[in-house]
């Protein structure tokens, strides 16, 4: 899904103090003037990026003119490229001490406390910069993005609007009003804004991106997915370098080919069932995926190797990554290969929980609520167990955990409260959580890797999905066409877990009155 760009914007260039009145408490023209030399001379070491050199001029004109409020801003601009974001957020209190109204000062100290965590702060920052100036662009995009950062695109919107009226040649506003309208699910604004993007600057990775995002979600497919290839290099996602050519789809002809993983091992469950399409084009496959996914992939008759993510690789003659195949395959919404199971456990693993999982009665519910929190869209998709209550509150239902990782420790804030058993601890890698899904009668997950592999092994899943989801869940429908054993919930509004999971509770109560079909 996209996302706002947090770009923070300084000053353009520090200020210099030519054509200001010296401020009250100076002592006298010719230390002023002195302050006035070491401050350019600060200036132009700044612009040559020479740091060090910069900060020591500004605290020479400091020395020389103690209430110099240009210096101080400019000094604290030095103090945050050398990350002393202490130090920087002191040197701005000072300047806005002599000088309240100054709204540049109130703007970049917002940025300090932004990078510091206080978005609160800093969003108070931005609001009295915007007061003191209405014509302070920078500041307006600065509390679009910040109120971005705190989850509040409605709010965001007007003030990136307001940047746009001010200076409408500014591409990163454009960029992060798609990236609102996107998490607003308004597809037709985000689009509008992305276009305008690029036609100021051609060829920019974020707006192609955001545009990718846009028509995915659509279901718009013969025009994402060759937008979705500017996904290089964005969101700290490297294009892997190899010495083989990629594949462009042509007959393999005996060939190796590498499908390598690239991003989440819920995206590698969603896109290995291309495994099948590729094998049958005449090649030998081999699969490059995350640790945990490997004795899960071993089990696929398509792939004939599967080795480590990262780790050395066998001989190959060409490579393709697994998100790229939709694009080589020519994917629409009515060719997704949707066959399901297009994965399965070990049968010896599934008749060992079968064993173990037969004393607990009721109608077993596996939960998973919580995704990887690296994940850069991790807070808008996932919640806390608390908010699963409703679930447990329905007769006849038993509850297991298939979370695994820091938020399986919320456990112990409902054990003894909850009909539920704990399995995380035993889940260490994806072939025994699918033994487990086997053995379930419906898995209700967040947007994870657990709620791909239910569906990749064709067991029913119910996905409790955020207000704006990730592009795969396409918009407003309850159903997947990639997995069609899957039942979607979405929030009604931006965060509402708890109406979400008070819906999914009726529905599963429902089911129990019909002897618990899923």
């Amino acid at each position: 899904m996209s996302r706002p760009n947090r770009r923070r914007e300084w000053i353009d260039r520090p200020g210099r103090l030519g054509g200001e009145p010296p401020p009250r408490g100076s002592t006298g023209p010719s230390r002023a003037q002195g302050a006035e030399r070491a401050l350019n001379r600060g200036n132009d070491f700044y612009a040559l990026g020479r740091f060090d050199e910069a900060a020591a001029s500004y605290r020479e004109a400091l020395r020389l003119d103690p209430g110099q409020v240009v210096a101080l801003s400019n000094l604290a601009a030095v103090l945050a490229q050398q990350g002393e974001l202490g130090e920087a957020e002191a040197s701005l209190r000072r300047a806005l001490e002599l000088r309240p109204d100054h709204a540049e000062g109130w703007s970049n100290l917002g940025n300090v406390l932004r990078i510091l965590g206080r978005i609160d702060e800093a969003v108070a920052c931005y609001r009295e910069a915007v007061r003191l100036d209405p014509g302070h662009a920078r500041a307006y995009y600065n509390l679009g993005t910040a109120l971005a950062d705190r989850q509040d695109h409605a709010a965001a919107v007007p003030c990136l609007e307001a940047t746009l009226r001010l200076q409408p040649d500014h591409v990163e506003a454009h960029e992060n009003l798609a990236a609102c309208w996107t998490m607003l699910r308004r597809p037709d604004e985000a689009l509008a804004h992305s276009e305008e993007a690029l036609r100021l600057q051609p060829g920019r990775a974020r707006s192609r991106w955001n545009r990718a995002m846009c028509w995915l979600s659509l279901g718009d497919y013969p025009r994402g997915w060759p937008e979705f290839e500017w996904r290089w290099g964005l969101n700290g996602l490297p294009r892997r370098q190899f010495p083989r050519p990629e594949w462009d789809g042509a007959p393999l002809e005996g060939r190796t080919i590498l499908l390598h993983a690239e991003q989440g091992m819920g995206d590698t469950f969603q896109f290995i069932r291309y495994a099948r399409l590729v094998r049958d084009r005449g090649g030998t496959v081999l699969v490059a995926a995350q640790r945990p996914l490997l004795r899960i992939l071993e089990g696929a008759p398509e792939i004939d190797q599967v080795v480590e993510w990262g780790g050395p690789l066998p001989d190959f003659d060409v490579h393709c990554a697994l998100m790229s195949l939709p694009r080589v395959f020519g994917t629409r919404l009515e060719t997704i290969p949707a066959d399901v199971p297009y994965l399965a456990p070990d049968p010896g693993l599934v008749a060992s929980w079968r064993r173990e999982l037969e004393p607990i009665a009721g109608f077993r519910v596996g939960i998973c609520w919580a995704g990887n929190p690296q994940q850069p869209n991790d807070r808008n998709r996932s919640t806390r167990l608390a908010r699963l209550a409703p679930l447990a509150q329905v007769p006849g239902v038993h509850l297991v955990t298939l979370q695994v990782g820091p938020a399986r420790d919320q456990v112990r804030e409902v054990a003894g409260d909850w009909p539920l058993t704990d399995l995380g601890g035993r889940l260490d890698d994806f072939a025994v959580t699918a033994a487990v899904i086997q053995n379930l009668d419906l898995v209700v997950s967040i947007d994870s890797a657990v709620a791909h592999l239910a569906g990749a092994l064709g067991a029913p899943v119910w996905v409790a999905l955020s207000f704006a989801p990730d592009w795969r869940w396409l918009l407003d429908r309850d159903d997947s066409p990639w997995y069609p054993t899957a039942r979607l919930f979405r929030q009604a509004r931006p965060g509402d877990w708890d109406e979400v999971f008070r819906r999914i509770a009726a529905v599963l109560a429902t089911r129990r009155d019909q002897g618990f079909p899923a």
